[in-house]
């Protein structure tokens, strides 16, 4: 009676397991897939705290993360932090965050570059607008969206280039406005 008991566990383990269905890849990818989403939505939930909130300003209920202190570094503290914020964005659209959502997260991102970008000014709006904490919000919200998931190369790659074209533009305006100063001073 225990071959047949085993033979018969055995048959519903591999049912169950979908190893006779046609099926059964993509389901594994599938299941690959889902826990490749949560690490990196879980390391882009790090990150944004490490940027936005990691730093708690005392006796207050406020918090405030790497990027308006990096940004008080005149000059080289923006283009990296930004840099990093855009790693969130460009990681949302490769798990195939809707379109739409990854838009609003480069618009959030631009204004946070743009604006943050300001001397002191910028910082306060930094410390304030936290776009880390909310472009990881968006990804989060979208995860479960039927949208969601599609992976579009050409999508990807626009938004991967344009994020380029941000940072080349920020550096190379940080670099005009430390040159046009630097000319004011001497």
């Amino acid at each position: 009676m225990r071959d047949s008991e085993e033979t018969d566990h055995t048959e519903v383990v591999e049912t169950a397991s979908g190893a006779d269905s046609p099926d059964s890849a993509t389901g594994l990818e599938s299941a690959g897939r889902v826990a490749e989403r949560a690490e990196t939505l879980q390391r882009l939930r790090r990150l944004g705290r490490l940027l936005d909130n990691s730093i708690h300003i005392p006796g207050t209920s406020y918090r405030i993360g790497l990027d308006p202190i990096v940004g008080l570094v005149p000059v080289v503290g923006d283009v990296p932090i930004t840099a990093v914020s855009a790693y969130i964005v460009a990681e949302a659209a490769y798990l195939g965050v809707p379109k739409v959502t990854v838009l609003r997260m480069l618009f959030n991102l631009a204004v946070d570059a743009v604006v943050g970008s300001v001397p002191v000014v910028g910082d306060v709006f930094d410390a304030a607008w936290k776009a880390n904490a909310r472009n990881v919000a968006l990804a989060e919200a979208r995860r479960d969206d039927p949208r969601a998931g599609a992976r579009d190369r050409r999508f990807f790659t626009v938004v991967v280039g344009g994020l380029f074209v941000l940072l080349l533009v920020l550096g190379a305006a940080s670099t005009l406005a430390v040159l046009w100063l630097v000319g004011r001073l001497f």
